[in-house]
């Protein structure tokens, strides 16, 4: 959908991204210039900036042609990272972040985009938005580099709660496919179940009963259901989507940060470790350029919250220009495809399967 309200400066007919601008480590003028970045790149989006209005004014204005694509809402206060999220709910209404979300719940914005703090984002999307009908718990899905075709797959959930039983896992693969499908294109995802290893008998309880449940909702779903699968496998071609709870996923998240950054720093010390490795680096300028493109995370930037009514893109706090951009383009895909409507229709007809495989007892009739 496209906002509801016609908007002089975000611009008539165009879709409209509502911006957290001040949640980010690197600060305002920084997600500023990544929504100048997106505007030169999209004349079809507009935007809502939410934030100290003289602030956002000053930056905006810099920008030559931004102002006309831009309605600002002021905002004074700011969620920072140390803040806990059960305060920023009780204290957060004149936030930019809580501002943001605002023009998402009153159909104002498709999408809200924001780099702030990740627990008070979640907690203050699910108050403001609810939960769409059905879903236990939302999720937040993320990409990740792979050797698919589409280059990235999909992993959830990426920290939004660190518990999931079954039928939160097997929500998770629903709101998955349907990301894969509406992001990427893919019309019949394949859902992998993230374990210890492949074979049926292993893994927790809670993991063999998700396996059932996953298997039985894949027709209907439309997604492949390829079972286990193992770490290794987040990067690969076996599946399109992970599926696993927030707490072994933000582990692997965090993990395949940290083991990208050492890779990165190894090689940069093995090109300048004599004038031949640095001469070889020149040599291989054009692969290695290459390489840092098709791995750089700011061009994956963007973990979107499923199971919302709205659509939330949560992008790195410490994002800089070209990733809080990343994450725009995100959000315009995602309202495009009517991402949202079509999420919430996928979780109801598991909903009724669900029903149908375990009908409530009817009374049983008097005897006459």
């Amino acid at each position: 959908m496209t906002a509801r309200r016609d908007h002089s400066k975000a611009g008539a007919g165009r879709t409209i991204i509502s911006i957290d601008a001040m949640g980010g480590d690197q600060g305002p003028a920084t997600v500023v210039a990544g929504i100048a970045y997106s505007a030169s790149k999209n004349p079809d989006i507009g935007f809502i900036v939410h934030g100290p209005k003289e602030e956002l004014e000053r930056l905006i204005a810099k920008r030559r042609g931004l102002a006309e694509r831009c309605e600002i809402r002021h905002a004074p206060e700011v969620v920072t990272m140390n803040d806990k999220p059960s305060h920023v709910v009780r204290h957060g209404r004149d936030t930019s972040m809580w501002s943001a979300l605002e023009s998402v719940r009153m159909g104002e914005a498709t999408v809200c985009v924001s780099c702030g703090n990740t627990g008070a984002l979640m907690l203050m999307s699910v108050l403001r938005l609810r939960k769409l009908p059905g879903i236990y718990r939302p999720a937040i899905a993320v990409m990740w580099p792979s050797k698919n075709p589409q280059k990235h797959n999909i992993m959830l959930d990426g920290g939004a709660d660190i518990r999931a039983d079954a039928k939160d896992l097997m929500q998770y693969a629903l709101m998955g496919a349907s990301y894969a499908r509406n992001g990427f294109g893919l019309e019949r995802p394949r859902i992998g179940l993230l374990n210890v290893g492949t074979e049926e008998h292993k893994g927790r309880a809670e993991l063999k009963e998700a396996y059932d449940l996953i298997a039985a909702n894949a027709r209907i779903a439309d997604f492949d259901f390829v079972g286990f699968v193992e770490g290794r496998d987040l990067p690969g071609t076996k599946c399109d989507v992970i599926v696993t709870d927030g707490f072994t996923g933000n582990v692997a998240l965090k993990t395949g940060e940290g083991i990208a950054k050492l890779i990165a720093d190894l090689l940069r010390e093995a090109f300048a470790y004599s004038f031949l490795s640095r001469l070889a680096s020149v040599l291989a300028y054009t692969s290695l350029a290459r390489l840092k493109k098709r791995i750089d995370p700011r061009r994956a930037n963007g973990g979107v919250f499923l199971g919302l009514n709205g659509t939330v893109v949560k992008s790195h706090g410490a994002a800089d220009s070209m990733g809080v951009s990343s994450a725009i383009k995100l959000a315009f895909e995602l309202a495009q495809s009517g991402f949202s409507e079509r999420l919430a229709a996928r979780v109801a007809s598991a909903a009724l399967l669900d029903q149908d495989a375990h009908p409530e007892p009817q009374p049983e009739a008097e005897s006459e």
